[in-house]
């Protein structure tokens, strides 16, 4: 009598991961398929994100629906559908909430003929706050503004009425802190200060978001960015990351390396490339759609060659690559 031997065990399938908790424990910011609508226009289309503490750029160009956005996260205006919350909370019907949010509007509209510590001492009074001119001057010192200074508003400077203004914001101690294009008509030097002091209110546990479609000076205080094109969300996290991502866009990638024409020879037969210039004796400028095989055949080329590699560089992963490219990219 013959034995049979039982079928091999087919070995259990992995477990997937499970999904990442969407939002974040720590987010301070969550939007629900908020959208809002002005009659026939659309101004914010079915978008969904979570903003945790630190600085976070809101990007987008002009009509993107930026401001709108700022709006329904202070609650000044409900939502044509969806949901926002701040802090805990729904800022259009909680007090609470909608007192943990520090506002500075893009409109410069401040009392030009009263004095700084006199407006930013009426926003404490406003808050509720105690001792209301000892706060002030704390808030002011924060902005680096003097608050002796004995000139009206309407006398300063667009830089120096506007670090009045986050001094307002911030004289209630929020958790959040909104921005809205803050940086409009500020000189090289303001901007500079600004940015330092946006980097700054962004430590500890607050929420700093910044409204902005000022690229150079907005990759400086964070790489986090909220892109919002035609109403709608094109992109969020890591400028960087987003950039990887982008697999259907050609990559611009520096390489300085010796023999560099006969590397450029073998990267176009190898078909890794879309383009390539050789701009020195030992340097090159490539096009490609697939970054990843394009750096393992540039490794094997150069090892062949004997080529020695000293420099493999992206040359449009900064932010306004991605930010050029996604708003560009249409509804």
């Amino acid at each position: 009598m013959t034995s049979t031997a039982p079928p091999p065990s087919t070995p259990p399938s992995p477990t997937p991961p499970p999904p990442p908790v969407w939002p974040p424990a720590n987010s301070s910011v969550v939007a629900r398929h908020l959208s809002k609508s002005f009659g026939a226009l659309t101004a914010v289309s079915d978008i969904s994100f979570a903003i945790q503490p630190g600085v976070t750029a809101l990007l987008g160009p002009n009509g993107a629906g930026k401001s709108t956005l700022i709006r329904l996260i202070c609650g000044l205006t409900a939502p044509t559908a969806g949901s926002i919350e701040v802090a805990g909370g729904n800022p259009r019907i909680d007090a609470v909430a909608r007192g943990r949010i520090g506002l500075v509007p893009q409109q410069d509209g401040v009392f030009e003929r009263e004095q700084a510590l006199d407006v930013v001492a009426l926003a404490a009074v406003l808050s509720g706050m105690d001792n209301p001119t000892k706060r002030a001057r704390e808030a002011l010192e924060i902005v680096e503004l003097d608050p002796d200074i004995a000139r009206p508003l309407g006398t300063f400077s667009k830089g120096m009425r506007q670090r009045v203004k986050i001094a307002q914001a911030i004289i209630h101690e929020p958790t959040v802190l909104m921005l809205d294009e803050p940086l409009n008509g500020l000189d090289p030097r303001q901007r500079r200060q600004m940015t330092e002091l946006f980097a700054q209110l962004g430590t500890g546990n607050r929420t700093v978001l910044v409204s902005s479609h000022v690229l150079e000076e907005v990759e400086r205080f964070g790489s986090d960015v909220l892109v919002i094109a035609h109403g709608r969300m094109a992109a969020q996290g890591d400028f960087r990351a987003i950039r990887d991502l982008m697999d259907d866009q050609p990559m611009q990638i520096r390489v300085k390396c010796e023999r560099a024409r006969e590397v450029a020879g073998r990267l176009v037969s190898g078909g890794v490339v879309k383009g390539i210039e050789i701009t020195g004796d030992a340097e090159l400028e490539v096009i490609t759609t697939d970054a990843r095989r394009f750096r393992l055949e540039i490794g094997s080329i150069c090892q062949k060659l004997n080529s020695r590699i000293t420099e493999i560089k992206p040359l449009d992963d900064d932010l306004e690559s991605v930010f050029r490219y996604l708003v560009g990219k249409g509804p």
